[in-house]
């Protein structure tokens, strides 16, 4: 199991650097998997408006993760269907034994915004799922190049307000967001209250990418660290496809420069001491604490990126698993009875 977790990692992701060394703190399990993940190699990302390239990129991706989605229904065991939710595509993951309290999770799944779907994130929306015992909806959300920045966050605060619409209050919505579905998850709320829109309940953003410029003390210390990522030859391409330079510091598309004086969700992000991204959380936090909101930083040791779905049996990912169900538990509050 460990190193099938390894070897598909490196399938969608790789890395070409020397291995640094193996937290002797992590638990067994992952000490394995990151022995695994060393010494192999990735393409880099294509040229940020070369759109064939992307497409390419990402149906090798859906097929590369397609063994995950199996995985993840296997290992869970919810059901799974279609629904449309204001613009967008989505998948419902309902888990065995959910609790039908009027609560919903809306999830956006990760891939550098240019790749991902409902359907290859289902290790996380699925995990999820089991965890808070709540149904989780999965959007699937335009992709950069085909589309940029102002058209996916106007489609995810469109699809909000359509739920809200529908008769699915924001105030029993949790959003969660993994990596770019993250710092996505984050730049929708900020847009939402922009335009006077009712907020979700609360947030947990796994791992996100809340700022896509090469911004923070991790991208240069953990430049070598991290098995997943680098800037140069993965994360800037993206973030050129996703924003032009000069709107990449846009609170909606990098979160983290955002005024959260004006109001925001009670927040929880969690990550790993491994991960690049690693000053994006603690800035996000910070930025939402000094606007006067409440936002929980929750990290662990050694772990890398998206460490909860990728070994959920592990006791890093199931104390995360647990933090998450008893943050929304506080923070989203179920139907009242009888209504």
């Amino acid at each position: 199991m460990r190193r099938a977790v390894a070897a598909l990692w490196l399938a969608a992701f790789g890395c070409d650097r020397a291995a640094p060394p193996i937290p002797t703190t992590v638990s067994p399990e992952w000490q394995d998997v990151l022995r695994g993940l060393h010494g192999a190699s990735g393409p880099a990302s294509p040229a940020p408006d070369d759109r064939a390239a992307w497409e390419s990129l990402q149906a090798g991706h859906e097929a590369q993760l397609e063994a995950d989605a199996e995985a993840a229904l296997a290992r869970w065991g919810p059901s799974v269907r279609d629904r449309r939710v204001g613009p967008l595509h989505a998948l419902e993951v309902t888990p065995r034994g959910v609790r039908r309290d009027g609560r919903l999770v809306v999830h956006l799944h990760g891939g550098g915004y240019t790749t991902g779907s409902a359907r290859s994130s289902l290790a996380g929306s699925a995990a999820f799922a089991d965890a808070t015992a709540l149904p989780v909806l999965s959007l699937d959300y335009p992709l950069a190049p085909g589309a940029q920045w102002r058209e996916v966050v106007g489609a995810v605060a469109d699809a909000l307000a359509a739920l809200d619409a529908e008769g699915q209050p924001l105030a029993r919505v949790a959003l969660f967001g993994e990596s770019a579905g993250g710092g996505l998850a984050a730049g929708a709320t900020l847009a939402l209250r922009d335009r006077g829109r009712t907020l979700p309940a609360a947030l947990v953003l796994w791992s996100p990418w809340s700022d896509v410029t090469e911004s923070g003390d991790s991208y240069a210390t953990l430049r070598d660290v991290d098995p997943v990522y680098r800037y140069d030859a993965h994360l800037r391409a993206m973030a050129a496809a996703y924003a032009a330079p000069a709107d990449q510091r846009q609170p909606w598309v990098s979160p983290v420069y955002g005024d959260y004086a004006k109001g925001f969700p009670p927040t929880l992000v969690q990550g790993g001491t491994h991960e690049l991204f690693l000053s994006n959380f603690v800035r996000q936090v910070q930025a939402i604490e000094a606007g006067g909101g409440e936002a929980k930083l929750d990290l662990y040791e050694g772990m890398p990126h998206l460490f909860q779905r990728l070994l959920p049996d592990s006791a890093e990912a199931r104390l995360a698993l647990a933090k998450v169900r008893a943050f929304v538990d506080a923070h989203v509050a179920p139907a009242p009875p009888g209504s």
